[in-house]
């Protein structure tokens, strides 16, 4: 609930970044006079995973362009709102809309890619904090484009601190560093994903940990809490080129998770875990389709999304938990007017019409900043191009049951079998679109 909040008060900041935007009018070549675009009025949006669904590690999944070409018109106009929801997080939004763009023959705007570090900018409260980054790639401008003002990364920590990396002989230094004067002291510590040297990482991350932000001090190991803990990217395994899935971030926040424990007996604890299948994803992920929808001058409610993916414990498992989300609201708002009603009317009702009430109005205040979702329902469909890999024919429908005998999902997401359990299977993901087409009864025409 303290995530979600912190999302709502700051989302904004985010959509008012410049970008592509759908438009809203278009221009009538006689009079000139400005008109809404009404012709199509999709009541559903998409969010497609990109890793094992649109890609494989750099190589293009054949039947994604062909996807892509029904959803645009003959101007590269989006004919249905979409979003590309990925755990990946060592870019920019800008040089991942980019590489979509190539890889789809489409326009992509960087406001329709949401990576998995993207709700952090609604972290305003570390922003002017001292925060310790690990990951790869450009891990100080992802920091600096998300907010963060007062950065330092892992390496920048080895080079002020050589001592403490000491796993690689052949890095060791052969003389003791000189005292660092005025360094910072670490206030938070964020994992953007995967690093290179997962050794260094998890040695200096738990030394962050255990000196509280002071490196120069030694481990304290009675520390009631240790410091903020913000982690992105909670996929165990990912599908690149390879056979078989490549270790993810997941797995090495069960490295860092055990590690901790084993030397401190105490469970290593999150200020807040992002990316699929946290709800905070799939809620943005919501808003961001909305978002679009209203920008294109389409009226009609966004009631459907539908969600794309090829990992049961992450694509499958946020979106059946979003759904679940979605559907539990209504229901209490609807019991919620029930028992209203019936105080109005004098007749009872069963229960507290005060409690209900205070319910709602926490949700209300919640969602104050992103407005209430329109959607009541997130539908997931299960591509076999990537992790999810059934190596025979794929079952006819839903009706057939995914199990797994190995939980592969986060420590602090629940086994729950009925999550993981997709709407529909389909071989690729222009399977998926075609389905969805026949499911909304919707023509993709190009003008």
């Amino acid at each position: 609930m303290k995530a979600l909040s912190v999302l709502h008060r700051a989302a904004n900041t985010l959509l008012s970044q410049p970008g592509d935007r759908g438009t809203l009018l278009t221009r009538c070549g006689m009079c000139g006079a400005s008109t809404l675009n009404n012709k199509i009025q999709p009541g559903f949006g998409l969010l497609f995973d990109i890793d094992g669904v649109l890609v494989r590690g750099k190589t293009p999944i054949p039947a994604a362009k062909k996807a892509f070409q029904k959803l645009v018109d003959s101007r590269g106009q989006f004919l249905v709102p979409v979003v590309f929801v990925t755990n990946a997080g060592n870019c920019l939004r800008q040089k991942k809309a980019d590489q979509l763009s190539q890889i789809l023959g489409v326009p992509i705007s960087q406001d329709q890619v949401m990576l998995s570090h993207s709700p952090l900018r609604m972290f305003t409260k570390y922003h002017e904090k001292c925060v310790l980054v690990s990951g790869q790639g450009p891990v100080l401008d992802i920091a600096n484009n998300l907010g963060f003002q007062n950065v330092v990364s892992i390496d920048m920590l080895t080079e002020y601190f050589p001592l403490l990396d000491m796993v690689d002989h052949n890095r060791r230094p052969k003389q003791p560093s000189s005292p660092i004067v005025n360094l910072p002291v670490v206030q938070a510590v964020i994992l953007f994903g995967e690093p290179i040297r997962w050794e260094t990482n998890l040695q200096l991350i738990i030394d962050v940990l255990l000196t509280n932000g002071s490196l120069g001090n030694v481990h304290e190991m009675r520390h009631s809490a240790h410091l903020p803990l913000l982690a992105c990217n909670m996929d165990l395994m990912w599908m690149a080129e390879a056979q078989s899935p490549r270790f993810g971030h997941g797995m090495f926040l069960v490295c860092l998770e055990n590690i901790y424990r084993k030397i401190t007996g105490q469970e290593l604890k999150y200020e807040a875990l992002m990316g699929k299948p946290s709800e905070l994803t799939y809620h943005f992920a919501e808003y961001l389709i909305r978002e679009q929808a209203a920008e294109r001058g389409w009226r009609t409610p966004i009631r459907t999304l539908y969600a794309i993916g090829d990992n049961l414990m992450t694509d499958i498992y946020g979106a059946n938990l979003y759904n679940r989300y979605l559907e539990q609201r209504v229901r209490t708002r609807q019991t919620a007017a029930q028992v209203v009603q019936a105080t109005v009317e004098g007749t009872g009702g069963g229960g507290s019409p005060k409690a209900l009430l205070q319910d709602q109005d926490m949700e209300t205040a919640l969602e104050s900043e992103l407005a209430s979702p329109s959607a009541t329902s997130c539908k997931s469909l299960l591509v076999c191009t990537g992790v999810y890999n059934p190596h025979s024919e794929v079952p006819a429908d839903a009706s057939h049951s995914v199990t797994e005998t190995v939980f592969h999902g986060h420590r602090d997401f629940r086994f729950d079998p009925s999550l993981m359990e997709p709407g529909h299977i389909v071989q690729d993901v222009h399977n998926a679109v075609e389905l969805i087409c026949e499911q909304e009864n919707f023509v993709f025409t190009r003008h």
